[in-house]
């Protein structure tokens, strides 16, 4: 063969090769190839999915033409941002269109910008050189063929505007809900997908907060749920790492330190019994795979996947490590969110004071409604002003604070009040009782519940809810109003809504918070419309009671939290009832539970 006839050929070749079309790489695969990490990460240099196996079947799902939704639900510092990055810079190579990332707020967005994206931009010479850096912003990042905007969720202008095809969200769960005047920021963002659809891609990754926040319930409503499984090294089986299987020391009788109790931690293979150590765990997430553990539709391919990963997968922690944290949390409700969320992967709920309507319903008793226990010493109202009616309550103490509710309702005016306060209510040995006292919410209309209260004086009082933890579950204030020295009463409301919520896991009888038969499910839903959380403040992180999801009524909620601190007014902690069954033993294991979340009581918990 001629060297002319070689020439020719190779530059065929050549030619053909260059003309071929190039394989599509997965997101995966594009990490690998180009993404380097900068000196802030602790594994700086080439991108490896060995590292962190369970990211890759998360970043690909981005490649498959059917999914348009995907959520990651996992522990803090489990990779989530980092997949995130990938998809985004692969974006800007391989699929270039107008890219959102929203933040919980606009600092943070700000933040990022500068620290983390521009930085791991120039760090990849493809990128760099389409990266228009000094036209661009800092929430306004341009690239030869496509722009990058940031924004806070606190900027409902901002979500609305310009079209985008790809929309990312970074620890959803930070953003604010939906308020009375504006959708919430993931629908208010979702919106500006509709011109690219149904080619729009949507990622949010977040640490769980509770239940009815975003992150738990967009992947929890996803098409398929899938929760990553390993292979037993001694067994063969494949397995889902969960807590409860870590075993360790759990008598401190001995006296020994959380870090002592932790070193003795294992995990224990659900399967066949056998210790799986923190050298095996490597090698298993490698072999890992996704599987799907909850699916909708019948044999239609999913167009959104939730995924759902622990801290127990993270390569940089040992069984020790989640176990001293367990140990250093569980006794603290605060901390125990913590841990739960940003370790377990999990949305909190604090069982111990936990509430739902079907708890409600079930503390029933055989009483119709309108009709007083024989038990009971006294009649207390509490009474939730809105703008255009009230709700009420009345409700039946005893001793030992045991309590039902004889009837509650909803009306149009203050003289609907006076008439139901003023009703006698026939108890069941035959006895007349009147309601002694009723707590009147003052905080929107409080004119209208001064000059109420001051009309019916001798059994009506004006109340009003701290905003913050209080010395004692209430305390008196004056009101000058028309002349008179109107008492106003200032109660702790989570403090009440404890002892509701405690109350409400005891069976009916002595110490419960019991409701009357047939008991309608709207009473049920507002009783148990809220639940306590962590919540962050300027003056640091505290438990609150908040709504459980946007715009939901707790109007029975505070009127029975009125008619508690009425009954508490009236000394009903000190009644002791001649010839009743139950004692004072009886009464201190009633009280003495109420507390039990705040002093680490943990009957039936994970110790």
């Amino acid at each position: 063969m001629t060297s002319r006839e070689k020439t020719r050929r190779l530059f065929q070749k050549v030619i053909s090769e260059t003309l071929k079309p190039q394989k599509q790489l997965s997101v995966s695969q594009w990490a690998e190839r180009y993404r380097v990490l900068d000196s802030n990460s602790n594994l700086a240099g080439k991108w490896s999915n060995d590292v962190t196996p369970y990211l890759v079947g998360i970043m690909d799902a981005f490649n498959d033409v059917n999914i348009r939704k995907i959520f990651f639900c996992k522990a803090s510092q489990i990779g989530g941002t980092s997949a995130m990055v990938n998809m985004i810079m692969y974006i800007i190579m391989q699929t270039p269109a107008p890219t959102m990332i929203v933040y919980p707020s606009d600092d943070l967005a700000k933040n990022i910008s500068n620290d983390n994206l521009k930085p791991a931009f120039r760090l990849v010479p493809e990128i760099k050189k389409m990266f228009k850096e000094t036209k661009s912003k800092e929430l306004e990042l341009r690239f030869t063929h496509m722009p990058i905007y940031l924004t806070g969720a606190g900027s409902p202008s901002k979500l609305a505007s310009k079209p985008i095809k790809y929309l990312f969200f970074d620890e959803i769960d930070k953003m604010g809900g939906a308020t009375k005047k504006e959708a919430s920021p993931y629908n208010l963002a979702l919106e500006r997908t509709k011109t690219f659809r149904p080619t729009e891609k949507v990622f949010a990754a977040s640490t769980p907060t509770i239940k009815s926040n975003y992150i738990w319930e967009l992947h929890d409503g996803a098409d398929e749920v899938k929760h990553y499984f390993v292979q037993c090294p001694h067994c063969g089986e494949w397995i889902e790492f969960v807590f409860d299987q870590i075993k360790f020391c759990k008598d401190d009788e001995k006296k020994m330190s959380n870090y002592e109790r932790a070193q003795t931690a294992k995990y224990v293979c659900q399967e066949c019994g056998c210790f799986i150590t923190d050298s095996d765990k490597m090698k298993m997430l490698r072999s890992g795979e996704w599987r799907v553990v909850k699916k909708r539709g019948n044999g239609v391919a999913a167009k959104s996947v939730g995924f759902w990963i622990s801290s127990l997968y993270s390569v940089f922690l040992k069984w020790s490590d989640i176990v001293e944290e367990f140990l250093d949390s569980y006794k603290d409700p605060e901390k125990l969110q913590n841990f739960t969320n940003s370790w377990l992967g999990e949305a909190w709920e604090d069982t111990r004071i936990a509430t739902s309507n079907k708890l409600v319903l079930q503390r029933q008793t055989d009483l119709e409604e309108f009709v007083v226990p024989k038990w009971a010493r006294m009649l207390v109202g509490g009474v939730d002003v809105q703008q255009d009616s009230l709700y009420f309550t009345i409700r039946a103490y005893g001793a030992y604070t045991t309590s039902q509710n004889i009837t509650h309702g909803q009306v149009r005016s203050f003289s609907d009040i006076e008439r139901v306060m003023n009703d006698t209510y026939k108890r069941e040995d035959g006895v007349d009782m009147v309601v002694a006292l009723c707590l009147i919410d003052s905080g929107y209309r409080p004119d209208d519940t001064y000059d109420f209260c001051i009309e019916n004086r001798d059994w009506a009082i004006p109340v009003k809810g701290s905003s913050n933890p209080m010395d004692s579950r209430y305390r008196f204030n004056r009101v000058d109003k028309k002349g008179y020295g109107l008492q106003l009463v200032v109660c702790d409301g989570g403090a009440f809504k404890d002892s509701i919520a405690v109350r409400l896991q005891k069976e009916n009888g002595p110490g419960s918070f019991m409701v009357f038969k047939d008991c309608d499910e709207n009473y049920a839903n507002q009783l148990s419309s809220e639940q306590k959380v962590m919540v962050k403040t300027t003056a640091g992180n505290v438990m609150r009671w908040v709504p459980k999801r946007s715009h939901i009524d707790n109007h029975y909620l505070d009127c029975e939290v009125y008619a508690m601190c009425a009954a508490e007014i009236l000394g009903v902690r000190n009644l002791r009832e001649e010839g009743c069954e139950e004692t004072s033993e009886d009464n201190t294991k009633a009280e003495d539970t109420e507390s039990d979340w705040i002093t680490g009581g943990n009957k039936g918990g994970w110790l």
